[in-house]
């Protein structure tokens, strides 16, 4: 294969697991799409965002719940590419059991139930999985404490499946963000304090951009990654270097 060809998506169908409220799931779907994929979102809104309403296939899904994602799995298809994007956090409610309890069955359990869900599309395919971790995957978190040890099991059960799944020729790989500028990051953005102290310590300078994340997970599902799998790549302006 041509380099010029590593990044046309033509006849491979890809799944956007939690991208219906605009963000990092609807930025790689949009990636995907003007990579001329056959692009299906999720989210658990009845609709997807404004921007995103007839752009996409879209399912409303709901990662906990079994029967749904059963029923996503027998009714989507052949699959190529996934990415898991479902997540939740609420700074300083980590604390609560209840809603530890929640952010893990969320982000760690509902990546884990909808991979194997639709792992005999994956190996019909030789597909590739992408995870969506985080920075606090490696950094500790007073604030977020739940969505931290979450992020870093996500990190751990990418490299877990990827060793399970090698054998189907699927590979398995995991983006870290840091800090987006997102619905989720909203309520941490209103104290300046924060936002300048993340400036500060950023090479780059700045607060990342969802679509910062596109080009990162184009690579990883594409032949320019082909000898990848179980890998993590940060993707922080340079924060977790410092």
């Amino acid at each position: 294969m041509k380099p010029s060809e590593y990044f046309d998506f033509s006849n491979q169908r890809v799944l956007v697991v939690g991208a219906s409220r605009g963000g990092i799931g609807s930025a790689i779907a949009a990636a995907f799409k003007a990579a001329s994929a056959d692009v299906i979102i999720t989210g658990v809104e009845p609709e997807p965002a404004p921007l995103d309403r007839g752009v996409y296939s879209y399912r409303q899904f709901d990662v906990t719940d079994g029967a749904s994602i059963d029923k996503l799995a027998g009714e989507i298809g052949p699959l190529d590419i996934l990415v898991n994007c479902a997540s939740i956090t609420s700074r300083g409610e980590e604390m609560n059991p209840d809603f530890f309890s929640r952010v893990i069955e969320v982000n760690l359990e509902g990546t884990f139930r909808v991979s194997a869900a639709l792992l005999d599309q994956l190996k019909e395919s030789k597909g590739n999985v992408i995870n969506i971790s985080s920075m606090y995957g490696s950094f500790g978190s007073p604030m977020n404490p739940a969505y931290g040890a979450s992020k870093a099991a996500v990190k751990q059960l990418t490299k877990s499946l990827a060793i399970a799944w090698a054998e189907h020729d699927i590979r398995v790989n995991c983006i870290a963000p840091g800090f987006i500028i997102t619905e989720q990051s909203a309520k941490s953005r209103t104290n300046p304090a924060h936002v300048a102290a993340v400036n500060a310590r950023t090479p780059m300078k700045r607060w990342g951009q969802p679509e910062d994340l596109a080009g990162p997970t184009l690579f990883l599902a594409s032949p320019a990654s082909d000898f990848m799998t179980g890998t993590c790549l940060n993707v922080d302006g340079g924060y977790s270097v410092v």
